[in-house]
């Protein structure tokens, strides 16, 4: 299984329109499109659009695709240059425009290169708890992603007092074993959840806009979320995630901005 068929993205008459329903899986536990989603669906509409790979992506976070709606996607190429497109998609449900996602696009030929951040040392994926999921998660993007902790605090371990901003979670989807710049853009929609480590309290985070940079796609089964939370100033957070293979190849970096909420009764979680 691929991104596009995971996100149920089908092309309408050509490749610059294409049309996605909001299935339970692709959906946050609030019942609307997860942002890492939606990211994703645009990426595959672009790349498909272009014909070149990812190398930057931002989405901007307009409004709400409710469960079972249907997401039409209109692509623009604005410019196509001898070795990078620029482009946007935009996304509407019944013709309210939800997500505006601008991207770069291509591929160059260098002959240095390097990477000079490293991974955290962590267990394997199979060493790994899995995370636990409250009853109201269910049937969510986050039932049907497999997570593990890899370092911090389990969701039901969160009153403890105040921690470390930095967490990390091994992340796959079952059957989806090719890394796509639209699996990565779901995977890295997961800073959003390492806030509440910081606070020591159960917190939501949901996303103004995300940001993924391509660094490079490696085969590996487990894709290893390394998140740092910058900052929580009157509301809003700033954090990001680096993205690793399972044998520590660096593949992405993820950024985002988002609005936060205390859980109106952390003792309530279904559990």
């Amino acid at each position: 299984m691929d991104a596009k068929t995971f996100l149920g993205m089908d092309p309408v008459g050509d490749t610059l329109h294409w049309r996605m329903r909001v299935e339970p899986q692709l959906t946050t536990p609030g019942n609307f499109l997860f942002g890492g989603c939606g990211l994703g669906a645009a990426l595959v509409a672009l790349e498909e659009a272009s014909g070149r790979p990812t190398v930057w992506a931002t989405g901007q976070y307009l409004s709400y695709a409710p469960t079972d709606s249907v997401v039409d996607w209109d692509v623009t190429l604005a410019v196509v240059g001898g070795h990078v497109t620029q482009g946007r998609a935009v996304g509407r449900v019944e013709g309210k425009e939800i997500l505006t996602v601008n991207a770069a696009l291509g591929r160059d030929e260098l002959d240095v290169s390097g990477i000079w951040v490293e991974p955290p040392k962590v267990a394997q994926p199979e060493e790994c708890a899995p995370r636990f999921i409250p009853e109201m998660f269910r049937n969510t993007i986050l039932d049907k992603i497999e997570v593990r902790t890899a370092e911090g605090r389990m969701f039901d371990e969160m009153r403890w007092p105040a921690g470390n901003p930095n967490s990390a979670l091994w992340a796959r989807v079952p059957g989806h074993l090719s890394p796509s710049a639209a699996t990565l853009a779901i995977f890295g929609d997961y800073v959003s959840g390492g806030v509440s480590h910081p606070l020591g309290r159960r917190a939501m985070g949901r996303s103004l806009d995300n940001t993924l940079r391509v660094v490079q796609l490696k085969p590996t089964e487990w894709v290893l979320c390394d998140i740092q939370i910058h900052a929580l100033i009157g509301g809003y957070a700033q954090g990001i995630a680096f993205l690793w293979s399972q044998d520590g190849e660096l593949l992405a970096t993820a950024s985002q901005s988002m609005a936060v909420r205390l859980w109106p009764d952390e003792t309530d979680l279904g559990q």
